[in-house]
C-alpha cells in the first residue's frame, strides 16, 4: 500500500488561495481585452484598471481605421465616411494670427484654405479643460514642454510628435531656414453615461452590412436608462435626431440620414428640424434605441498644404519673410460603448520662415503680332457695338491677286 502524503491545513489553504488568485488574474485580464504576455506589469495594470472602473487603457493602441476622410473644417465638402475635429483649425488660427499676421494665401487658391482662414472654430467655443495648445520656435525644449504639458493635463502621451523630425541636423544643420516654428494642439475628453445602456443582439446596418454590434434600449432595459435620452425630432424611423446626456456635461448627438454637403449644413439642417418639432421630446418607456459600438483611429497628413510658400505680414513675424508648411498632421481617436466614450485628437505643424529672395526685374521681350496665318478681320464704327464688316482669311492669296 502506498504511503499517504499529508498536507498541512495551512498549506492546503495557501494552495487554494493561490489557485483562486490565478483565476481572478486571468478573468480580469480577459475582461479588459489586454494581451496577456505573462508579464507582472500587465497583470498589475489589468487589476488596477478593473478596480478603478476604467474602460479605456491609454497604453493600448487602437488599430488604424482605413478609408475614412478627414476634413479640416465643417465647411469642407464631405462624402461617405468622413470626420472632423477642431484641433487642426486651432493650430491654423495660431499660424494665421501669430506667425503670418494675415490670411494664409497660396499662389493657387484652395477651398479648404479659404475655409480655414475664416476661423469659424476657435478657443472661445470650447472650455480650457478640453484642450492643450502650444506653439513656438521648434526646439527639443519645446517638444519636452508639450510632452510634459499634455501628461500633466490629461495623463496622455502624443501619437504624432515623433512623426516630425527633431534631429540636430534638421533643427540646426548648416543651410537650414531662418526660423522654424512648431504648432501643436491636443483635445482630450472622456465622458460617461449616468446609466449604462444594455448590450443588444448583433444586427444589420443598412442593406450591406451584417453582424454589427449594438448597445441601447429594448423592452427589457430599466426605465431610468431612457431618462438620459432627449428627442430632438422624430419624423419617421429613418428621419430622427437624439441627444444623450453624460455625467461630464458632454452631449452625444445622433442624426439618422443626415442632409447636407458638409458638416455645417448637416448640423444646421438638424437644428432647423429640431426647432420645428412639436412631438414628444422625452424618451418614452415603449421607445427603443440602437447605437453601434464605435472605434476610430485615423491619422492624416495634409500633403496638399505642404511645401507651398505664403507671404508674412508686418503684423506677424515680418514682411521680409516667406513661410512654408513643411509638415502638417492630425490624428483622431474615438471609442464609444454602452458606458460612455473617449476622444483624443492631436494636430501638429512644422513651419519654416526664410528671407524673401530679391528677384531681378524681368527684361521686356518683344511681342510679334504677325498675321501670317488664319485670322479674322472686322470693321466697326467707333462707338458702335457691332461691326459693319467681317471677314475670315484662310488663303491670303485669294486676296492678293496679281
Amino acid at each position: 500500500m502506498k504511503k499517504q502524503i499529508k498536507i498541512p491545513l495551512v498549506g492546503l489553504i495557501l494552495i487554494v488561495l493561490l489557485i483562486i488568485a490565478v483565476i481572478v488574474i486571468f478573468v480580469v485580464s480577459g475582461t479588459n481585452g489586454s494581451e496577456n504576455d505573462g508579464s507582472v506589469n500587465n497583470i498589475i495594470n489589468n487589476i488596477a484598471t478593473s478596480i478603478n472602473g476604467e474602460n479605456f487603457n491609454a497604453n493600448v493602441q487602437l488599430e488604424k481605421t482605413a478609408d475614412i476622410s478627414v476634413v479640416p473644417t465643417m465647411k469642407d465638402t464631405i462624402t461617405a465616411d468622413s470626420t472632423w475635429c477642431g484641433t487642426f483649425q486651432l493650430i491654423w488660427n495660431d499660424l494665421k494670427n501669430e506667425i503670418a499676421g494675415q490670411d494664409i494665401v497660396f499662389s493657387k487658391p484652395m477651398e479648404e484654405v479659404n475655409n480655414l482662414n475664416l476661423g469659424e472654430f476657435n478657443t472661445s467655443m470650447i472650455s480650457d479643460e478640453y484642450y492643450y495648445k502650444k506653439y513656438g520656435l521648434k526646439t527639443l525644449e519645446l517638444k519636452d514642454e508639450i510632452e510634459n504639458g499634455i501628461y500633466e493635463k490629461f495623463g496622455q502621451t502624443s501619437d504624432i510628435l515623433d512623426q516630425f523630425d527633431w534631429s540636430e541636423e534638421e533643427l540646426h544643420g548648416s543651410g537650414k531656414h531662418d526660423f522654424r516654428y512648431f504648432l501643436y494642439t491636443m483635445l482630450y475628453r472622456k465622458f460617461e453615461f449616468a446609466s449604462h445602456f444594455d448590450k443588444l443582439e448583433n444586427g444589420n446596418f443598412g442593406d450591406n452590412y451584417q453582424n454589427v454590434s449594438y448597445f441601447g434600449i429594448d423592452n427589457s432595459t430599466n426605465d431610468d436608462v431612457g431618462n438620459q435620452v432627449q428627442v430632438l425630432y422624430y419624423n419617421t424611423e429613418e428621419d430622427f435626431a437624439i441627444v444623450i446626456k453624460t455625467t461630464s456635461g458632454d452631449e452625444v448627438i445622433f442624426c439618422k440620414n443626415p442632409e447636407g454637403r458638409n458638416f455645417n449644413e448637416i448640423y444646421s439642417n438638424m437644428n432647423n428640424k429640431a426647432n420645428t418639432f412639436t412631438g414628444e421630446e422625452s424618451f418614452k418607456d415603449i421607445d427603443e434605441l440602437k447605437v453601434p459600438y464605435l472605434n476610430m483611429n485615423i491619422t492624416k497628413e495634409y500633403l496638399e498644404l505642404e511645401g507651398k510658400p505664403f507671404p508674412i505680414s508686418d503684423q506677424g513675424v515680418g514682411s521680409e519673410y516667406v513661410g512654408k508648411i513643411q509638415k502638417a498632421i492630425q490624428s483622431i481617436q474615438l471609442t464609444l460603448d454602452e458606458t460612455g466614450g473617449e476622444i483624443k485628437s492631436e494636430a501638429g505643424m512644422d513651419v519654416t520662415l526664410d528671407a524673401m529672395a530679391i528677384e531681378e526685374p524681368e527684361q521686356a521681350n518683344p511681342r510679334y503680332f504677325y498675321l501670317d496665318d488664319t485670322f479674322a478681320m472686322f470693321l466697326k464704327e467707333e462707338g458702335q457695338s457691332l461691326p459693319y464688316f467681317a471677314a475670315r482669311i484662310d488663303n491670303v492669296t485669294k486676296y492678293q491677286q496679281q
